[in-house]
C-alpha cells in the first residue's frame, strides 16, 4: 500500500506518534533509537524487524539490503551534525550508484568508504519535505521476498526522487569516489 502512513504491522507500543524522519504514524515507544538517525523509536523498531527478515528469512538479498539501509537513513536524516552530514551523503551516494548507475556490491562499498574519507568537507543538505511518500511501513507489509524486493526498490526510488534538488551534487561526489 504505497504512501501508507499509519500503524499497521502489529508492533507493540503506546499511542501512535509521527516519526520526525519519514512522517509515518508509528507505535509510541519510549527511547532514542540512534544518536544521529532522526527516527522515532517505534519507526526504528519496524526498521529493525525489516532488517531481521532480510538477514534471516530472505538471506541478505542484494542489492535489496543496500537499498533498505540507504533509503531508511536518507529518509531519517536527523539534525545537522558531523555524523548526520556524513550519513546523508554516504546513503545518497549509495542510492545514486545503485538506482542511477547500476553499480553493485563491492564497488558501491568502496565508493562509500571514499565518501567517508571526504566527509570533513561535506555540508548539510536540507532534507526535502516531504521526504518521500513511501516509508518502511510499506516494506514491512511484504508477504514474500519478491514483494519485499519490489517494495524496497519502489521505496528507495521514491526517497531518492524526493532529494532531486541534490542529485547533481551527489552525482559529482559519487563520480569522484568511484
Amino acid at each position: 500500500m504505497i504512501g501508507a502512513r499509519a500503524v499497521g504491522n502489529g508492533a507493540p507500543g503506546g499511542a501512535p506518534v509521527r516519526c520526525p524522519g519519514c512522517g509515518a504514524l508509528v507505535p509510541g515507544i519510549a527511547g532514542t533509537p540512534h544518536r544521529y538517525i532522526g527516527a522515532a523509536a517505534g519507526c526504528w523498531e519496524i526498521y529493525e524487524s525489516v532488517l531481521a527478515k532480510e538477514y534471516g528469512e530472505y538471506r541478505y538479498p542484494q542489492p535489496t539490503h543496500r537499498l533498505t539501509v540507504d533509503a531508511y537513513a536518507v529518509q531519517h536524516p536527523g539534525e545537522p551534525s558531523p555524523q548526520a552530514i556524513q550519513s546523508v551523503h554516504v546513503h545518497l551516494v549509495g542510492l545514486h550508484l545503485v538506482l542511477e548507475r547500476g553499480v553493485e556490491g563491492a564497488a558501491v562499498t568502496r565508493a562509500l568508504r571514499a565518501v567517508v574519507r571526504r566527509s570533513a568537507g561535506l555540508a548539510w543538505l536540507v532534507p526535502p519535505d516531504p521526504n518521500g511518500r513511501m516509508t518502511v511501513l510499506d516494506v514491512a507489509r511484504a508477504l514474500d521476498l519478491e514483494e519485499h524486493a519490489r517494495l524496497v526498490r519502489d521505496w528507495a526510488t521514491d526517497v531518492w526522487g524526493a532529494w532531486a534538488a541534490h542529485h547533481a551534487a551527489i552525482a559529482s561526489l559519487a563520480a569522484a569516489c568511484l
